[in-house]
C-alpha cells in the first residue's frame, strides 16, 4: 500500500512509519497536517491514517474536506476519544474505521488492509487466482497447496497483480506502489523483481504477461488445466 500518514506525535508517527515500511508499504508522513488534504487530493495514496488532534488543523475537518468533496480514499482515524459518541461521530463525518490510542501497529495495518480491501469488493483477505492462493493477513502465497517463499516486496507485487487480475496494472503504479523515493526504484529493477516471482511460482498456472511498454497483468490461461 501507499499511505498517508498524518500524525504530530513523533514517537508515534515513527514507529507506525517504521513498522509499515518494514511491511513493505510505502509511507508519506506529514506531521503538522498543513496542507494535508491538498497533499492527500493530489496524490494516489491507497489509504490515509488520520490523528484527530493537530497543531496547524483539525483532523476532523481534513476528513470533512475529504468527503464534501467526494473523495473516498479510506481512512482510517487514530484517536484519544474513547467515548462512543465521539467515535459515532467519528463514523458519521466518514472515517471508514477507527483506532483508540494506545493500539498494537500489527492491528494497525491489520485495518488498513481491511479498509483498502473495502471498495474493491474483497472482504476476505484470502485471494484465490487459479492454483495460486494469496492470503493478504498473513503475506503468504502456495500453489494448491504448496507454500512459495517470497520476500515481502514480490508478496506485494503479486497481490497487486493478483487483486486487478485479467487488467494491466501499469508500471507507474507499480513503481510507486512497490519503491519509495530513494529506495532504488528503477525500469530493471521492476523487471528484475517481475522475473523473480515468475521464477518461484513456475508449476502455477497463472501467468504473468508483459505488456510492452504499458506495464503487466496476471491471467489464468483459458484452456488452463485446474
Amino acid at each position: 500500500m501507499k499511505v498517508c500518514l498524518i500524525e504530530d506525535n513523533r514517537d508515534l508517527g515513527e514507529a507506525i512509519e517504521r513498522h509499515l515500511r518494514r511491511a513493505g508499504h510505502a509511507v508519506t508522513w506529514n506531521s503538522d497536517g498543513d496542507s494535508a488534504a491538498e497533499l492527500i487530493a493530489t496524490e494516489g495514496f491507497d489509504a490515509v491514517i488520520l490523528d484527530l488532534t493537530l497543531p496547524a488543523a483539525d483532523g476532523a475537518a481534513i476528513l470533512r474536506a475529504l468527503r464534501r468533496n467526494r473523495n473516498e480514499m479510506p481512512v482510517l482515524v487514530v484517536t484519544a476519544r474513547s467515548e462512543i459518541d465521539d467515535r459515532v461521530n467519528l463514523l458519521d463525518l466518514g472515517a471508514d474505521d477507527y483506532l483508540v490510542k494506545p493500539f498494537d501497529l500489527r492491528e494497525l495495518e491489520a485495518r488498513l488492509r481491511a479498509i483498502v480491501r473495502r471498495p474493491a469488493g474483497h472482504q476476505s483477505s484470502r485471494l484465490t487466482l487459479g492454483d495460486l492462493e494469496i492470503d493478504q493477513a498473513s503475506n503468504s502465497v502456495a500453489i494448491a497447496g504448496r507454500p512459495v517463499d517470497l520476500s515481502l516486496r514480490e508478496f506485494r507485487l503479486l497481490e497487486l497483480l493478483a487483486v486487478s487480475a485479467g487488467r494491466v496494472v501499469t508500471r507507474d503504479r507499480l513503481m510507486s506502489r512497490l519503491f519509495d523515493f530513494g529506495d532504488g526504484g528503477s525500469d530493471n529493477a521492476l523487471e528484475l523483481l517481475v522475473s523473480r516471482v515468475r521464477r518461484k511460482i513456475a508449476g502455477t498456472i497463472v501467468q504473468i504477461v508483459t505488456v510492452r511498454g504499458v506495464g503487466y497483468l496476471a491471467r489464468v490461461p483459458e484452456n488452463a488445466d485446474p
